[in-house]
């Protein structure tokens, strides 16, 4: 009795393991992919991942379906361990039907979410399906449904992480949207709302998979991708990277990493030149800030006249804003309010420090700017910012003028500390732009106007521009060198390591969306 209980076992076991078969398995390699457990393979920690619900699959009987195999009905979930530390994750087969989601491979995803949830462990998605099974009509609907929910449930309880390998249309694209961070592989990800054939039969317009939905349009145009890397081992390796800076939940900090020893070169005032008519690489000052190769930049092709990412400094995990000088002049447009905004706020929910480096000249101005909601996106930054209690620090490198400076966390905003470089200019606006406004008439009614103009602009950088003006009013906390610089935010960061804010009595603020 025994072995033949066991035998039948093993059978089932092995039908789940094989997926749709080695046919399916073949044509899946032949496209560059790796299948569902080849990948779990690569994320988890070598021999710990343990399988969850291996033996589930469909009830359905309608159109044939009790004549087609869906072993583990189209997806592999479970657990086990990245770089040491619990992970729950789910896997789509897409040699099993396509990987179509019906109401048990929902299911099968919504109990391993449940679990991570309780566990308070991060929740990663592999994501390689065709969309909803038609077969199981609202099932499978309610089925995207219930993982929609329990996304939001664990939001801001432990890093939910998706990664997109294969296709991912129509409403299966928002179970990624509503994770922290989407992972992209060039090769073959795909995420877009409705396909080439049904916009071609709506508008007439012929786009191609690429055009709508690949992962360099959502990079670089529609910010829906954190990251993109070429294959799927790369694109796992970089998830096992990203976890290495994150915390398991909210009520953790985040993993302290061997300090790496580096070479400070001390050239800050080298790339960071006095003269505010020339442009540098904000990227060199992060690399001089961070321990050396730390600095992971999240939506790099998105919104580049801001950049935000995790680095280390002494081996501790924060958070970086900084405005791109080489982009935009650094200014903050409309898209950045979206890409900073999120990244401030997911810092926030983990405990992440944030350090902000300040070379802004204003929001950009311009009728698409102001057509696109710039009002409405920009008050994201204020709003993350305003709210956050996690330790921040800022640094203002050079320009810092407007509601932009209002926004890049100046004091006013709950920077806890400002720190400011000698050349720094903190004002209203520029001294050029003032003068033509408050001393336009003096400047036409002057004998040399030349002349005259140029005595104001000096005039305003003296008596409203410099930082120790900010200073003697308290809005700067101290002026300093730049070599100073990264010695005075690690110390500035561990004195407010035990940082604790008492919050308003709420339900929970209404940020501007």
């Amino acid at each position: 009795m025994w072995d033949e209980k066991l035998a039948e076992l093993d059978s089932r076991r092995e039908a789940a393991h094989i997926g749709g078969g080695q046919a399916r398995i073949d044509r899946q390699h032949e496209r560059g992919k790796l299948t569902a457990r080849e990948r779990l393979d690569i994320l988890f920690d070598e021999g710990t991942f343990v399988e969850v619900n291996t033996l589930m699959t469909t009830r359905t009987t309608d159109f044939g379906m009790e004549r087609k195999k869906t072993p583990g009905d189209g997806v592999v979930t479970g657990y086990g361990r990245v770089n040491g530390r619990v992970v729950f994750a789910s896997s789509q087969d897409f040699t099993v039907g396509g990987g179509a989601l019906g109401e048990y491979h929902a299911r099968k995803i919504c109990n391993v979410m449940d679990m991570a949830m309780n566990a308070k462990a991060p929740f990663v998605e592999i994501n390689d399906s065709g969309g909803a099974r038609i077969e199981e009509g609202i099932d499978s609907l309610n089925g995207y449904a219930g993982m929609f929910k329990k996304h939001t449930q664990m939001s801001g309880v432990a890093p939910q992480i998706a990664v997109i390998m294969g296709p991912c249309a129509g409403g299966a694209c928002y179970s990624p949207a509503l994770c922290d961070f989407i992972f992209m592989t060039k090769q073959n990800g795909q995420m877009y709302i409705t396909g080439p054939k049904v916009i071609k039969e709506v508008t007439g317009e012929v786009v191609t998979t690429a055009e709508l939905g690949g992962a360099d349009v959502h990079m670089g145009r529609s910010g829906v991708a954190h990251f993109v890397y070429d294959d799927d081992t790369s694109c796992l390796m970089g998830v096992r990277q990203l976890l290495s800076y994150l915390p398991e939940n909210y009520l953790e900090k985040p993993p302290v990493a061997e300090p790496v020893k580096k070479y400070y070169h001390k050239r800050l005032r080298d790339i960071v030149s006095p003269n505010m008519k020339l442009s540098y690489n904000m990227y060199e000052v992060i690399e001089e800030f961070a321990d050396r190769d730390s600095f992971m930049e999240i939506q790099a092709g998105f919104a580049k006249n801001i950049i935000v990412g995790l680095m280390r400094l002494e081996g501790k995990t924060v958070g970086v804003v900084a405005n791109q000088p080489d982009y935009l002049a650094g200014s903050l447009d409309y898209n950045s309010g979206d890409k900073a905004g999120r990244f401030i706020r997911f810092c926030d929910c983990f405990n992440i420090p944030i350090l902000t480096l300040v070379d802004v000249p204003a929001f950009l101005p311009g009728k698409e700017q102001e057509y696109s909601g710039i009002i409405r996106h920009g008050a994201k930054i204020l709003y993350a910012y305003s709210e956050a209690t996690v330790p921040t620090v800022t640094v203002i490198l050079r320009k810092a003028f407007g509601g932009a400076y209002i926004g890049m966390d100046s004091k006013g905003l709950g920077a806890d500390f400002v720190f400011s470089w000698p050349v720094a200019e903190i004002a209203v606006m520029g001294a050029e732009g003032a003068v033509g406004i408050i001393g336009r008439k003096k400047i036409e009614a002057a004998s040399d106007p030349e002349e005259e103009r140029r005595a104001q602009i000096k005039e305003y950088e003296d008596k409203f521009m410099n930082p120790y003006i900010a200073a003697e009013r308290g809005y700067v906390d101290e002026v300093i060198r730049p070599e100073e610089t990264r010695a005075r935010v690690i110390d500035a960061f561990a004195m407010l390591e035990q940082k604790s804010v008492n919050v308003p009595d709420k339900k929970h603020g209404n940020i501007p969306l």
